[in-house]
C-alpha cells in the first residue's frame, strides 16, 4: 500500500500547482504556478482571470509533476483533487483534468475538501506526526479549531462568523495601501512596529467560534479618523498592533481548545500559518506549557497539490472515491 503513486491537482483560487506524493508521506515533486503578479494590479484575485490562467497552466504543470517525481503518467495509481472550496471556475479547471486523467488511465478518482488538505501538509513537513491534535486552520477565507481523532475523523470545535483572519489581513492591507497579497505585508511592516502602541478591541465571542469584522471595522475606524482630523499615524505601529490582536485571539482559543480537550499536540496549517507572528506565538507558548507544536514549511502553508495528494491518500485508504459526476463545491464546509 506504501507504493501507491498519487497525483494531486489544486486549484481552488490563484496557484495552479500539481504534485506526486509515494505512499502517505514521501514527497516525489511539488509544482506551483503562481499567478500573484498577474493580480495584483488589481489588488486582489479576478476569478475570471485566475480560471483562463488555470486552463492554460494546468497541462504543463501536471506534465511537469510527472516528470520531476520520476515517473510516468501510466505509474500513477489514483488522482485527488480539489473540490472545494474555493472559486468555481478556478476549481472546475482542476476538476476537468483530474476527471479526464483518472478516466484515461482507469484509474480511482478522489475529490479533496481542501480546508482538510491544509491540515494534511503537516505530515509532509513532520513525518513522526500522528493523531490526536488539535488543529488551527487560518486560510484566506476560513479560521477554524478542529480536533483530529484519526486520519478521518474531525471533528469542527469552531470556525469564522464572519470575515476569516486572512480576510482582515487583506481588507486592512488594502486601505492601508499595501499591494497584495495584503497578508504578507502587514507581516513585513509589523516588524517595523510597537505592538502595544495602539490598543484594539479583541472580538468577544463565546465558545471557540471566530469573529474579525469588529476589529476590522475599528482599525478601518481608527485609520479614518485620523485622516479626517489630518494627524500623522505611523503604519508600522498599526500594522503591528492589529496583527497582535489576531495573534493573541487566535492563540488563546487554541490553547484553550487543548487544554479543555486535553491534547498535548497542536497544529497549525493554513495560508496565514506563513505570518511569522503567529507562528511564534503559538510555539512559545506551546513550549511553556509542554506542548509538542507542529508547523508546515512555507511552501506547505499557502495553496500547493501535495497536501491534496497526501489528503487523498489517507481517504483513499477507506476506500472513499468519487466518480465521473465529482462536481466543484465552491462553499464546502469542513
Amino acid at each position: 500500500m506504501d507504493k501507491i503513486l498519487t497525483l494531486g491537482i489544486e486549484t481552488s483560487c490563484d496557484e495552479t500547482a500539481a504534485a506526486v506524493l509515494c505512499g502517505g508521506r514521501e514527497l516525489l515533486s511539488n509544482i506551483i504556478s503562481t499567478q500573484i503578479p498577474l493580480h495584483q494590479k488589481f489588488g486582489g484575485v479576478v476569478p475570471e482571470i485566475a480560471s483562463r490562467k488555470h486552463i492554460v497552466n494546468i497541462m504543463p504543470v501536471i506534465d511537469e509533476a510527472i516528470t520531476k517525481a520520476g515517473v510516468e503518467l501510466k505509474n500513477i495509481n489514483q488522482i485527488a483533487v480539489t473540490k472545494g472550496p474555493g472559486l468555481a471556475g478556478a476549481l472546475l479547471v482542476g476538476l476537468s483534468a483530474a476527471k479526464s486523467l483518472a478516466y484515461a488511465l482507469q484509474i480511482p478518482l478522489i475529490g479533496v475538501n481542501h480546508l482538510e488538505g491544509h491540515i494534511f501538509a503537516n505530515f509532509l513537513s513532520a513525518p513522526e506526526l500522528e493523531p490526536p491534535f488539535l488543529s488551527l486552520v487560518v486560510s484566506g477565507g476560513h479560521t477554524a479549531l478542529i480536533k483530529m481523532t484519526g486520519y478521518n475523523d474531525f471533528e469542527l470545535l469552531g470556525q469564522s462568523r464572519d470575515d476569516a483572519a486572512g480576510e482582515a489581513f487583506d481588507k486592512i492591507a488594502r486601505v492601508m495601501g499595501l499591494p497584495y497579497p495584503g497578508g504578507p505585508e502587514i507581516d513585513k511592516l509589523a516588524k517595523l512596529g510597537d505592538p502595544n502602541a495602539i490598543t484594539f478591541p479583541h472580538p468577544k465571542v463565546t465558545g471557540y467560534d471566530f469573529s474579525f469584522s469588529g476589529l476590522k471595522s475599528a482599525v478601518l475606524n481608527f485609520l479614518n479618523t485620523a485622516q479626517m482630523k489630518n494627524e500623522t499615524i505611523n503604519a508600522a505601529d498599526v500594522a503591528a498592533s492589529f496583527q497582535k490582536t489576531v495573534v493573541d485571539t487566535l492563540a488563546e482559543k487554541t490553547l484553550a481548545a487543548a487544554e479543555e480537550f486535553k491534547l498535548d499536540k497542536i497544529v497549525l496549517a493554513g495560508g496565514v500559518a506563513a505570518n511569522s507572528a503567529l507562528e511564534k506565538t503559538l510555539r512559545t507558548a506551546c513550549q511553556r506549557r509542554g506542548l509538542k507544536f507542529f508547523y508546515p514549511t512555507k511552501i506547505l502553508c499557502t495553496d500547493n497539490a501535495a497536501m491534496i495528494a497526501c489528503r487523498g491518500f489517507y481517504q483513499s485508504l477507506e476506500k472513499k472515491f468519487a466518480d465521473l459526476t465529482l462536481n466543484a463545491v465552491p462553499n464546502l464546509g469542513l
